[in-house]
């Protein structure tokens, strides 16, 4: 992802979008603010735990993707690179802020680029850079794909720690564990970072709340049934990829617009309609709340999405 031509992007449709930031604050009942800045701000969701809420959509993109901070008695975690490094080095900041420490330990959830570009800013001046933790397929795609090329973030991800794909992480910040669970569905190997003891959720962009989802690398499928297991781990507060803070209401909210959109792509379809066709066609109902949608390709891309997958199922009654 060029970052010109996504900053392009997103300045190009945040007019459409600036009534819906006016008319909804996104409000966090349970947490509290500590910081507050343009491009987002720091809630303390429990004790030890705060989490990022960006707000790109006010046309700040130094972070864009939510995060968060989790400090235990020797060590402090940060989920997610952010878009920006001067984002990356904000957020370390305010670790070393609360908790006195920099962070020790870096989780970044997938590859796209406001998610991991912003990784050279948790290195600390004259001192080791905190341990990163990805899978293999997000350091590789982080590495390969993402631009533009820096240095720095090659050399970070370079020496990341690859974690399992197919088995849980625990990472010990001394009296507190976060367990790394590697799912995919939203990219092809994405990460949920969790806390416990009251257990909060980090879900990357598995999980978006009153935005609707970039499909652009999603096998749908498995992206709603990421989604349904995110579900059964019953948090006490959900951290999404964007938007606000969420508890089980909000992602059984997200969990029907999933089916929606798959029920229409699959309507569409049978009719013979266009990605194209079936998006314009692509209506939410009042009873699913408000969708801010970051960019108007995003429905043309949840069809193109469901489109491809539809093509590679068999056929009713195949062998």
């Amino acid at each position: 992802m060029l970052r010109r031509p996504f900053l392009a992007s997103c300045a190009a449709h945040l007019a459409a979008m600036l009534p819906f930031t006016r008319r909804v604050a996104w409000p966090a009942p349970g947490a509290r603010t500590v910081r507050r800045e343009p491009f987002g701000r720091l809630e303390q969701v429990a004790d030890g735990v705060w989490a990022l809420v960006s707000t790109p959509l006010g046309g700040d993109f130094t972070t864009v993707a939510n995060g968060g901070i989790v400090a235990g008695r020797d060590g402090v975690l940060v989920v997610e690179g952010l878009f920006q490094k001067e984002g990356a080095r904000w957020l370390a900041e305010q670790a070393r802020a609360l908790t006195g420490r920099w962070p020790s330990h870096v989780a970044i959830t997938h590859y796209h680029a406001d998610h991991a570009n912003g990784v050279p800013g948790y290195q600390p001046e004259g001192s080791d850079a905190p341990a990163v933790f990805v899978t293999g397929v997000t350091r590789r795609l982080a590495m390969d794909r993402n631009t533009p090329s820096d240095p720095a973030r090659l050399a970070l991800l370079g020496g990341a720690t690859p974690i399992a794909a197919t088995r849980e992480t625990t990472v010990d910040l001394g009296g507190r564990r976060v367990t790394l669970t590697p799912l995919d569905g939203h990219t092809a190997s994405d990460l949920v970072v969790t806390v416990e003891d009251p257990r909060v959720v980090f879900a990357g962009d598995l999980f978006w709340n009153a935005m609707f989802p970039n499909y652009v690398d999603a096998v749908p499928s498995r992206l709603a049934a990421a989604a349904r297991r995110l579900r059964a781990m019953d948090s006490a507060r959900w951290v999404p990829g964007h938007g606000p803070l969420a508890g089980a209401a909000d992602l059984d909210r997200y969990l029907a617009l999933l089916d929606l959109v798959e029920d229409h792509a699959r309507r569409s379809s049978q009719a013979g309609a266009t990605p194209a066709e079936a998006a314009n066609a692509l209506e939410l109902p009042p009873s699913l709340g408000e969708w801010a949608l970051f960019n108007r390709s995003f429905f043309e891309r949840a069809m193109r999405a469901w489109y491809g997958e539809l093509r590679r199922e068999p056929e009713a009654g195949g062998g």
